[in-house]
């Protein structure tokens, strides 16, 4: 990833963290704490929990929540003011719809979505 791509960073990181929340395992009423020092748990990684595994399914249906709560948020955005935070969080919708496409197409040319709209081919500037 190129180290000046903030809009991508700053998807990935969002929707990595969604991930790792939707892993998480449900915490029951009586677990919030050791009722005494002599019944908490001892040695590393004795309070881990075993985490959920997501499907791919699962795991896409994040992604896609994520990338089009980003969507939802730039319509919100309609003052010319916001207007370049309205275009950096379609930037990050983007990025996100791209790893959903499949990995021929993580990284496409920047108007290979105006030519998937249009229908025109993308020929190189």
């Amino acid at each position: 990833m190129r180290s000046g791509d903030k809009s991508a960073v700053s998807a990935l990181r969002a929707t990595l963290a969604a991930l790792d929340n939707a892993e998480a395992v449900p915490v029951g009423p009586g677990a919030a704490g050791a009722s005494a020092l002599e019944e908490s748990p001892v040695g590393a990684g004795a309070t881990e929990a075993v985490r959920k595994e997501l499907s791919e399914r699962e795991a896409a249906e994040i992604v896609r929540a994520e990338a089009d709560e980003r969507l939802a948020a730039a319509a919100q955005l309609t003052a010319p003011a916001h207007a370049d935070r309205a275009a950096r969080l379609r930037a990050e919708a983007a990025v996100l719809l791209r790893y959903l496409d499949g990995p021929d197409t993580a990284a496409p040319h920047p108007a290979a979505h105006t030519a998937r709209r249009t229908g025109q081919p993308v020929t190189d500037c």
